[in-house]
């Protein structure tokens, strides 16, 4: 018998023996963690998005049934979602900006030497760790005409012509919710932005400077492009979250007056609890995720293509 038709038994044996071990068993191992994903996450999931293509209204039971899509023709001629959807593009664009200036600001200030650092971190690190609900109390009183400071302070400054209720002047509302934002927000920025400026070598600092390289060119030349990848992310993650963030506009302003301050994800809270028509929620709820979407994948195109990583 030759040395090939010898060796086909032991093959025989291992092949099963490489198939259990290397693509059966290690699933085996991970399989509870994968049924409980899909319980709490997919399964959900899947249900929330069939609602879309259903009448689900509580106060009519007897009237739910598969509706094919009218729920999304009703969305599309709802002024209430495109006003919603402009709201949400404001609230999410406006909030972003000042939240990530005023972060890389403070992680450029903590990334220096100075007395009371630690206290500052401190500081800087608090608003992250209050309640949702205490922050939007807190500025719903210091936006208040009679006993809060704002408006007072604003009309001593000129801003304003007098001290009146700016959450609820429809032009003005909108930025109640967004300083409140800002003020939680910028931890975020600031730790992350801090986590990778602490990372890039002093060598090359060191280097520029002996080049001659002023503050500005060593900003632009050493610390943009190695904070490149993290603003990418972070900036996708926090765009995603102000976007469905309604917790603020829903306590300080309620999504009024007049929806000047709804955006969609208050929109589909108030339509599904509200109204209890949770197949028009649905539907909802399905085009901001659509849209989120749309945005990830458009901006992690652009990091791929632009940002060296």
């Amino acid at each position: 018998m030759s040395a090939s038709a010898r060796r086909v038994p032991g093959e025989t044996r291992a092949r099963p023996n490489f198939i259990w071990r290397h693509l059966i068993e290690p699933y085996l191992y991970i399989s509870p963690a994968l049924v409980l994903i899909a319980l709490v996450m997919v399964v959900p999931l899947v249900i929330g998005l069939s609602y879309a293509f259903q009448s689900v209204v509580l106060l009519r039971p007897a009237a739910g049934g598969w509706v094919g899509l009218a729920n999304f023709a009703q969305l599309w001629g709802d002024a209430r979602f495109w006003r919603a959807l402009g709201n949400t593009f404001w609230w999410t664009f406006g909030s972003l900006v000042f939240q990530f200036a005023f972060g890389l600001g403070l992680a450029l200030l903590l990334n220096t030497q100075f007395a009371g650092k630690r206290l500052v971190q401190a500081l800087v690190f608090l608003p992250w760790a209050v309640p949702t609900f205490l922050t939007a109390l807190t500025w719903s009183w210091l936006f208040n005409p009679v006993i809060g400071p704002l408006p007072h302070w604003l009309a001593a400054l000129g801003i304003l012509s007098e001290p009146f209720n700016i959450l609820g002047d429809p032009a003005l509302a909108m930025w109640g919710p967004i300083t409140a934002n800002v003020w939680f927000g910028i931890p975020f920025f600031a730790i992350t932005l801090l986590a990778a400026l602490q990372s890039i070598p002093g060598e090359l600092y060191e280097a520029a400077e002996i080049d001659g390289a002023t503050p500005w060119q060593a900003f632009i030349k050493i610390t943009l492009p190695f904070l490149a990848p993290m603003i990418a992310i972070t900036v996708m993650l926090r765009t995603i979250w102000i976007a469905n963030f309604a917790d603020l506009i829903f306590v300080m302003t309620g999504g009024g007056p007049a929806n000047s301050t709804q955006i969609l994800s208050s929109y589909i809270f108030t339509t599904a609890f509200r109204k209890l028509d949770f197949g028009y929620a649905s539907a909802l709820a399905i085009a901001l995720l659509s849209l989120l979407l749309a945005y990830a994948v458009v901006l992690l195109a652009l990091r791929r293509r632009f940002v060296r990583i």
